[in-house]
C-alpha cells in the first residue's frame, strides 16, 4: 500500500522559514502522482519535483532551481512557489509522454556522436575509404568534451545553455565559431529527426534560436574573402608557370589551371570525369557540391579559354569517358631512400596538393597564399567584370548571400563606377 504524502503548507515564504531543515524534502501533492518538493537546507531551500513514469516505476525526480528564501526570484535560477509550479507541471507533461523513457538517454553529447558517426559514414562512402570525418573532429573538441553541455539531457535543453557554450569558445575567429553553430545545429536537428515523437514539439526552435549567429561580427569587417588571398592575373599566370615548370607529370599543373579556370571547391574537381570536358563547346561540366540540402544534381556548365582547352585535350587523348579527369601517380617506398611508381589513381584530398603548392607560391614570392585564393579571384574577377551577382553564384556554385556577404567590398566599387558613367553635364558651358 502506497504511503500518503504528509501535506505541507509551501506557498508562503514565511510558512517555508517555519520549517527545519533535514534532509528528506517536505512535500506539496499537486496531483495523483505528481509532487512538488520542497528542500530546507541550512542557508535555504530549494526546489523539487518528483512523479511516477507511465510504466508505474519508481518515483522520476527532478531538481528545479532554489526558492526565493534569501533573494528575490529571477524566474530562472531562484523560483518562488508559483513559478515552480509552473516548471513542475511543465516537466510532468514530458514524463507521462510513453516515450519519454526513449529519450531519457538522449543528451548533447549523444546527439554529437550519432551525428558525427553518420558524418563518417558519408564521407568515407564518398571517398571509397574508411576516413574521420572533419565534423567529428570539431563537435568531439567543443562539445563532446565541455562536459557543462555535452551531459544535458535534450528534454532539459534550454535556449541559455546554448548561448553559455557559445560564449565558453574564447578566442576562436568569428567563422569558426559559426561553423562549430552550424555543426552542432546539424547534430541536434538530425537527432530530432530521429527521436521528434520523443522529444518536446518546440525543441528545433530552442536549438534555433540558442545558436542563432550574431550579427554585429559581421559588420566588423571579417570576412572569408581576405584581402590578401585576392590574386591579379599576372600572379596567377605566374603561378600556374611555375607549377608547370615544376611538375614533371603534368598532374599538380593541370589541377592548378583548373582551380585558377573554373574558381571550383577540390571537392567538385575531383570528381570531375573525362566526358565533362566538352571541347567542341568550348566548357566544363562540373559537378555540384555537396553542400547544402536539396541541391539539384544537375551539372553546372563553366566556360573556358582556349589556351586551357589546348590543355584538356592533351590530358585526357586515348582516355576513357568514366575515368577520373585528374589523376596522379601513386608511389611505394622500395629502399629508405628509393621511390617507386606503382599506379595512377584520381586525386583524393586537398592536402596531397599542400607540398607543391607551397614550393610554388614561395617561389612567385606570395608566401601564405592558399589554393582557395584562385576561388576568390575568379569570383572577384566575374564581379569586376561587372557580370550578373546571380550569374556569378551560379557559376561558383554558391549563393548571392553569401557572395554578398564576403565579396561586398568588390560589388560596391563595380557599381560605383557603373553610377559614375551614367552621369552626364547638366549646367550649359
Amino acid at each position: 500500500m502506497a504511503k500518503t504524502v504528509a501535506e505541507v503548507r509551501l506557498q508562503e515564504r514565511s510558512a517555508r522559514a517555519r520549517l527545519g531543515p533535514r534532509k528528506h524534502p517536505y512535500w506539496r501533492s499537486i496531483s495523483e502522482g505528481r509532487h512538488l518538493g520542497y528542500y530546507r537546507g541550512a542557508r535555504g531551500g530549494s526546489w523539487i519535483a518528483r512523479c511516477r513514469p507511465p510504466d508505474g516505476g519508481d518515483y522520476l525526480t527532478k531538481s528545479l532551481g532554489s526558492a526565493d528564501d534569501q533573494a528575490p526570484a529571477d524566474g530562472t535560477h531562484i523560483l518562488d512557489w508559483r513559478q515552480a509550479l509552473e516548471v513542475a507541471l511543465e516537466w510532468f507533461d514530458k514524463v507521462e509522454n510513453p516515450l519519454f523513457l526513449e529519450a531519457a538517454d538522449l543528451t548533447v553529447g549523444s546527439a554529437a556522436d550519432e551525428y558525427a558517426a553518420m558524418r563518417d559514414a558519408r564521407d568515407s562512402a564518398r571517398a571509397g575509404r574508411p576516413i574521420r570525418s572533419d565534423g567529428r573532429s570539431r563537435l568531439t573538441r567543443y562539445v563532446v568534451v565541455d562536459e557543462q553541455l555535452a551531459k544535458i539531457n535534450l528534454h532539459d535543453l534550454t535556449e541559455a545553455d546554448l548561448k553559455a557554450w557559445q560564449g565558453r569558445l574564447k578566442g576562436l575567429k568569428v567563422l569558426t565559431r559559426q561553423r562549430l553553430a552550424n555543426d552542432l545545429k546539424a547534430a541536434l536537428n538530425h537527432c530530432f529527426q530521429k527521436h521528434r515523437r520523443a522529444l518536446p514539439a518546440d525543441f528545433p526552435i530552442t536549438v534555433k534560436v540558442g545558436l542563432k549567429s550574431d550579427e554585429q561580427y559581421w559588420e566588423q569587417g571579417e570576412t572569408v574573402a581576405r584581402e590578401n588571398q585576392i590574386l591579379e592575373d599576372r600572379q596567377v599566370r605566374e603561378i600556374i608557370r611555375l607549377a608547370q615548370e615544376q611538375d614533371e607529370d603534368g598532374d599538380f599543373a593541370l589541377l592548378v589551371i583548373l582551380l585558377a579556370a573554373t574558381g571550383a571547391r577540390f571537392s567538385q574537381l575531383k570528381r570531375m570525369t573525362v566526358a565533362d570536358v566538352q571541347l567542341e563547346q568550348s566548357r566544363l561540366l562540373m559537378p555540384t557540391s555537396f553542400k547544402g540540402k536539396g541541391r539539384s544534381p544537375q551539372l553546372i556548365k563553366v566556360a573556358v579559354g582556349q589556351d586551357v582547352l589546348q590543355v584538356l585535350r592533351r590530358a585526357i587523348v586515348g582516355r576513357k569517358p568514366s575515368e577520373a579527369l585528374l589523376q596522379r601517380w601513386r608511389y611505394r617506398q622500395v629502399t629508405a631512400m628509393k621511390w617507386e611508381r606503382v599506379e595512377r589513381a584520381p586525386w583524393k584530398t586537398a592536402s596531397e596538393m599542400t607540398r607543391c603548392w607551397n614550393r610554388v607560391v614561395e617561389a612567385a614570392g606570395l608566401p601564405g597564399t592558399i589554393p582557395y585564393a584562385l576561388r576568390h579571384t575568379s569570383i572577384v574577377r566575374g564581379i569586376r567584370a561587372n557580370l550578373p551577382i546571380r550569374l556569378v553564384a551560379a557559376l561558383h556554385d554558391t549563393s548571392v548571400v553569401m557572395i554578398e556577404r564576403h565579396y561586398s567590398r568588390w560589388i560596391t566599387e563595380g557599381l560605383e563606377e557603373l553610377a559614375a558613367r551614367a552621369v552626364v553635364p547638366l549646367l550649359a558651358a
